[in-house]
Order: structure tokens, then C-alpha cells, then sequence
């Protein structure tokens, strides 16, 4: 049973349906009628009155017997204290139980009896018959019984997980990236602790992430000057060939700074969810035309984040010219249901397959890849379109080379706890 609240439900329903079993066995076969023993005391004397003497012939006490068992509708039959029959009227009656003493119920396949003990040492037993009622009646009693019960216990056993539901969706919300979520707490029990403790913790996580992202952010921007000073001086070097080294290492250091405030930009619409239509096929027109490149498709128009999608563009096309320098890069727009799916084709050496998804990891380059880059492009790839709610992949372009398909929703969702973070070297995208 996958719910918590059905199994409670269920598990009461087992115990009323076995206490209505035991109350109806105790209606038919318990000792209640036994608590009017003073009843049947006052009955066997009056009884007693009624017949004739012990000695008297049988036909005598036959006779008196007949006319008590018309008067009342009643079979009986009277016993010597032997437990012999002397005589009877109506239908037969079971014979009095020979070790119980004074006045009795006796129970037999056709209903209850009663057993008069009578102060001679007699007994006088009497069957009343069955009144008219139904078993389905009864059993129809029971159900109606039974039914006000189960629907009077919905509401307690679904109000225990209530609750429980709505955390479990809090959670899920959280780890889906939504900081800010939060659970009402309700009551004063386990369920209420347990939703205050979720609440602390998720303040404390927000806190964290939101100085963390700050930090990012803060230090991103403070490297740009120092690193377009060092430009400056690389270039005023003397020695041409350890300047343009110097010029690739802060090309490099730019790059990484680059993508950090990327990522910070990120994590910064997470919070604050502000994004815009964006007309993808004029995007990707404008990223192609600076790399001498060809775009195509069909116009496609999505709510996301214009500058970190141009940036996603950016990476996919910067990555195949240096991976197939002088082939024109290709891209290519199409609706895919909702959203869009966008292709990025070159004609470089590809990807081998087992590193396929390796690509996309922080700082993780493929064998046989150029020096070049700072190994965050893909994997901030991947962080954009999963910002965007799709994702990316590699496949094998037919004819040689790389195909790299980003698929992205028609609306921008948060990003799943397992997106990567660039800034940390081997996390999983």
C-alpha cells in the first residue's frame, strides 16, 4: 500500500468489521439473557403454581401444558428430576442441561430455550418460536452500522497524513531548486515539530545559497578589472611570444570569470524568477552571423532568459569552430510540442561515446581536445537549458561530426537539485 493514510483507513476498518463479528456472536451465543436469573426464578414459581402435583397422572399436567402453551404461543415440555419427559405441548424442546442447577438458557441449532428449574426438582422447559426477523434485516442493520463508522473515520484517518503530503510537496519543492518554500505549521504534535524543523533548515539553506551566490557574484566582477589590466600589460610585453602566452592564460582567466557570472546570473532569476519572451530563431541568426555560420528553421518563441540562452548559443557555436576550425557552423531551430529544440552541427573529429555525457561536466574536456577553454562551456550548456526546463545532448552527426541538441521547455522551470555547479571541479551535471 503506497499511502499511509489508506493503510491507517483500512487497518480500522479490519477492526470494526472484527468488533461487529464479536458483538454479533456475543448477541446470539453470550451470556446477556443470563443476568435475569431472578426473572426466570419468579417464572419457574409461577409455573409451578400452574401444573399439577409431581405425583399427578401426565395427562394432567399435559393438559395444563396445553392450555399454558396456547396462552403464551410457546412448545413446552416438562422434565422429571431425572431429566426424563413426562409431558409436553407444541414442538419438540431440547432437554434441560443435567449439570446446571436452577433456571437456564439452553442454545441448540433451532434457537434458544429456556429451562424452568422448579423447587420439586422438575423442570419445565420452554420454546418460544423465532420471531419474524430476517437475517438480511440484521445483517442489513450491521451495514448501515458499519457504513456511518467508516465514513465517520475518513476524515481522522485522512487528516493524520494531511499534513504529511503537503511536506512531502514542500521537500520536493526544495530540492526542485524553490528556496523559498515553506510548510504551515499546524497543531502541536510530531507533524507540527517535524514541519517547524523543515522550516529552519530551509531558511538555513537559503541563507547559504543566497551568500554563496552573492560571493559568486561579487568576486566574478571584481576579477574583470585585474584581468583587463593584465590584458593591457601582456600586450606591452617585449618578448611577443611570452606575451601572447601571457594573453592566452588571462583569455582563459576572462573566459572562467565569464562563466561564473553566467552561473551567478542563473542562480540570481531562480530566486527572483524574471524572464521575457525570447524569439529563438533571431537569436540564433544573430549568433551564427558572428561566427560566419548558417541558421534555419522555424521561428520559435519561449519565456526564458535572453542574455544566459545568447550565452548557451554562444558556447555551442565557440565550441565547434574550435573543434572544426574553418567549417561553417550550423544551426537550427525547430518546435518541439511546447518548447524548441535547437541544433548545433559541425564538422569536427566528434565525440567519442563513452565521454559523451562526460562533456558536460564542470572543467572536463574530451580526448583529444584543444587546450583551449577553461572546460565550463558545456556544462554551463547544460545548467542554461536545464534552468529552461530541457536539457542537452550529443549525438553523432550522419557524414561526420558533432550534433549538440538542446531541448527547452515552453516555459522556464527551476533547476533540479542535481544541476551542476560550475564552480565546482568533477560535479555531476
Amino acid at each position: 500500500m503506497k499511502r499511509l493514510y489508506l493503510r491507517i483507513y483500512l487497518g480500522f476498518l479490519a477492526m470494526l468489521a472484527a468488533l461487529l463479528a464479536a458483538s454479533s456472536l456475543f448477541w446470539w451465543q453470550g451470556p446477556g439473557p443470563r443476568r435475569d436469573r431472578e426473572l426466570l426464578r419468579a417464572t419457574g414459581i409461577l409455573v409451578e403454581a400452574a401444573l399439577p402435583a409431581a405425583g399427578a397422572p401426565p395427562e394432567d399436567a399435559r393438559r395444563v401444558l396445553a392450555r399454558l402453551a396456547g396462552s403464551v404461543d410457546a412448545d413446552l415440555a416438562l422434565f422429571d428430576p431425572r431429566g426424563a419427559p413426562v409431558a409436553s405441548a407444541g414442538g419438540p424442546v431440547p432437554a434441560p442441561e443435567p449439570d446446571r442447577s436452577g433456571s437456564h438458557w439452553i442454545h441448540d441449532r433451532r434457537g434458544p430455550a429456556v429451562a424452568l428449574r422448579l423447587d420439586d426438582g422438575r423442570t419445565v422447559v420452554a420454546r418460544f418460536p423465532a420471531r419474524d426477523r430476517p437475517a438480511l434485516a440484521w445483517l442489513g442493520t450491521l451495514g448501515f452500522v458499519g457504513l456511518v463508522l467508516a465514513a465517520a473515520a475518513w476524515p481522522v484517518a485522512r487528516g493524520v497524513t494531511r499534513r504529511l503530503e503537503r511536506l512531502e510537496r514542500r521537500v520536493e519543492a526544495l530540492g526542485a531548486g524553490d528556496l523559498a518554500t515553506r510548510v504551515e505549521v499546524e497543531g502541536q504534535d510530531e507533524v507540527a515539530r517535524l514541519a517547524a524543523s523543515f522550516n529552519r533548515a530551509a531558511e538555513r539553506i537559503e541563507a547559504l545559497v543566497g551568500a554563496q551566490r552573492t560571493l559568486l557574484a561579487s568576486a566574478s566582477h571584481e576579477l574583470r578589472s585585474p584581468l583587463a589590466r593584465l590584458r593591457v600589460a601582456a600586450e606591452l610585453v617585449a618578448d611577443r611570444e611570452l606575451g601572447a602566452g601571457i594573453a592566452r592564460d588571462v583569455g582563459r582567466l576572462d573566459e572562467s570569470v565569464e562563466e561564473l557570472l553566467v552561473a551567478s546570473r542563473l542562480g540570481l532569476l531562480e530566486a527572483t524568477g524574471a524572464h521575457e519572451d525570447v524569439d529563438l530563431l533571431a537569436l540564433a541568426a544573430e549568433e551564427a552571423a558572428r561566427a560566419d555560420g548558417e541558421a534555419r528553421g522555424a521561428p520559435v518563441s519561449l519565456r526564458g532568459d535572453p542574455r544566459s540562452l545568447r550565452h548557451l548559443l554562444r558556447n555551442l557555436v565557440e565550441n565547434a569552430r574550435r573543434h572544426a576550425p574553418g567549417a561553417p557552423v550550423e544551426i537550427e531551430v525547430a518546435r518541439d510540442g511546447a518548447g524548441a529544440l535547437v541544433r548545433v552541427l559541425d564538422r569536427g573529429p566528434g565525440v567519442d561515446p563513452a565521454e559523451r555525457e562526460r562533456v558536460f561536466e564542470p572543467f572536463v574536456r574530451g580526448a583529444g581536445a584543444s587546450a583551449q577553454g577553461a572546460g565550463l562551456g558545456l556544462a554551463l550548456v547544460r545548467l542554461i537549458a536545464r534552468h529552461h526546463g530541457g536539457d542537452v545532448s550529443w549525438r553523432a552527426r550522419e557524414g561526420g561530426g558533432s550534433s549538440f541538441e538542446v531541448r527547452l521547455a515552453g516555459h522556464p522551470t527551476p533547476a533540479s537539485s542535481s544541476a551542476p555547479d560550475p564552480t565546482r571541479p568533477g560535479g555531476s551535471p
